[in-house]
């Protein structure tokens, strides 16, 4: 807080004063002015009510004074260029600019197809703004023009508003003035950043002046955020097409699934899972994880699960399956390794044969509810040695069994302990083991779902033995 009022007299250029306590007892009153050459401060003893000397300068007389508006702005200017999405800059600027000029609401509008579209807004009562959203951009309204026209609109009072845009639904949003800025990045208009005031506000010429070029700033951000988004959409878009969109129904054995992508970054993933009917009794489930985040990632797991199809249609046991798409990756020539784990389920028999290729151990749940992770033969992850073999073990699965299946992202996170968090993952299947299958991938994957930052993407399958 003290910091700011320093920061504050030197960008405004205007002298201030402020209060403190120096414990245990001691108040101290602060009067600061600035000058060209630096800040000079005057510190001299105050009362318990903040009452010092009078100032041998010309000082403001408030004790709270508000930070200069220009820190703000050149706040929220080093704010946005971190900026990612479209909600980060709306909270930006209403973080930043409602308060230093002593706004009462913002409201952000994008001109997308001949409307104004509401793309985030603070300080309204709830549903007030909706009902602007989808504003044709042929009608008359402050919003429209502001987002057609790149001259600001300033309204000091509702007055000066109703002159000019007479039953205009915007005069009877509960506020007494208004700032329209239009947002013009590359000599286009995308937009306008409204600033509501709750009480008549007069705006200077140096405070318009800020105002307007905060919609540049604000529209380049934007520009920014909405291709970013819209990349974000394309790559998610991308990794859906790539993972199945429905399990296959499989008498004699139940399934789910769950896919989290990460948190950080917006490319796509490289895990992905399967369930493939190889005959009327067997069939194939599998998991895996390709290195990195991006395109190159998704394309060459999307050959690994076509690969991996082809091998299981032909019914080869997992030990062969692994060893044709290792030496297929080795073929295409690509430096990405990826991780993989194969099971082969013979219903009629109640057993499953697994093969596994550097990939996180699966857990077992079994019908005496004991939870344990398996200890598969793990061979080298694929597109290391083109003549790596896997070897396989076996796993009985009557009824009431389930595998759990997983990639890395679930159990490894940066400063985690590997041990631990399978450890973790292990007594929760414990725990719910026993629940129904949905609930119990909910269970699983509830504490990633919950973290704020995912540096890795996460896919989960359970298959469950029950009866045909």
């Amino acid at each position: 807080m003290y910091e700011y009022h320093y920061r504050a007299a030197v960008i405004s250029g205007q002298s201030t004063s402020f209060v403190a306590l120096r414990p245990p007892d001691r108040w101290l009153s602060f009067q600061l002015f600035p000058d060209t050459t630096g800040l000079t401060a005057r510190i001299t003893a105050a009362d318990a009510f903040g009452h010092g000397p009078p100032a041998e300068a010309p000082a403001e007389p408030a004790v709270h004074t508000r930070p200069g508006a220009l820190y703000h702005i050149l706040h929220l200017a080093s704010a946005l260029t971190e900026a990612v999405s479209v909600q980060d800059v709306v909270s930006m600027v209403s973080e930043q600019i409602v308060p230093a000029f002593g706004g009462q609401a913002v409201a952000v509008l994008l001109a997308e197809s001949g409307r104004l579209r509401i793309v985030g807004h603070h300080g309204y009562p709830p549903g007030l703004v909706d009902r602007f959203d989808g504003t044709p951009l042929t009608e008359a309204t402050p919003g429209v023009r502001a987002s057609t026209s790149p001259v600001p609109a300033f309204f000091e009072s509702r007055a000066e508003l109703e002159g000019l845009y007479p039953d205009r639904p915007e005069t009877r949003d509960g506020m007494a003035a208004w700032a329209y800025l239009p947002l013009v990045t590359s000599r286009r208009l995308i937009g306008t950043c409204v600033l509501a005031f709750a009480e008549q506000h007069r705006f200077s010429t140096e405070e318009r002046t800020i105002l307007t070029s905060l919609g540049g700033l604000i529209a380049q951000a934007l520009d920014r955020a909405r291709l970013y988004d819209t990349k974000l959409g394309l790559a998610r878009g991308l990794q859906d097409s790539l993972l199945p969109h429905a399990l296959p129904a499989v008498p004699g054995l139940q399934t789910s699934a769950r896919y989290l992508p990460g948190t950080e970054g917006m490319d796509v993933g490289g895990d992905f899972y399967d369930i493939i009917r190889v005959g009327p009794d067997t069939v194939a489930v599998v998991i895996g994880d390709v290195e990195g985040h991006n395109v190159n990632a998704a394309a060459l797991m999307g050959q690994i699960r076509t690969a991996v199809r082809a091998f299981a249609a032909a019914d080869a046991d997992p030990s062969t399956v692994l060893a044709r798409t290792n030496r297929l990756l080795a073929d295409l020539d690509t430096a990405l390794l990826a991780s993989c784990a194969y099971l082969r389920v013979d219903l009629s028999h109640r057993v499953a044969w697994l093969a596994d290729a550097g990939h996180p151990v699966p857990l077992l749940y079994g019908p005496d509810g004991r939870a344990r992770p398996l200890e598969p033969p793990s061979g080298v992850v694929l597109n290391v040695d083109p003549d790596a073999e896997y070897p396989q073990m076996r796993i009985d699965l009557p009824i009431g069994t389930t595998l759990v299946l997983y990639t890395d992202g679930l159990v490894d996170t940066p400063g985690a302990d590997l041990d631990q968090a399978l450890a973790d993952l292990t007594a929760t299947l414990a725990r719910h083991g026993g629940d129904p299958l949905d609930q119990l991938a909910d269970a699983l994957v509830g504490r990633a779902r919950q973290a704020e930052h995912r540096t890795d993407d996460i896919a989960l399958l359970l298959v469950r033995s029950v009866a045909r």
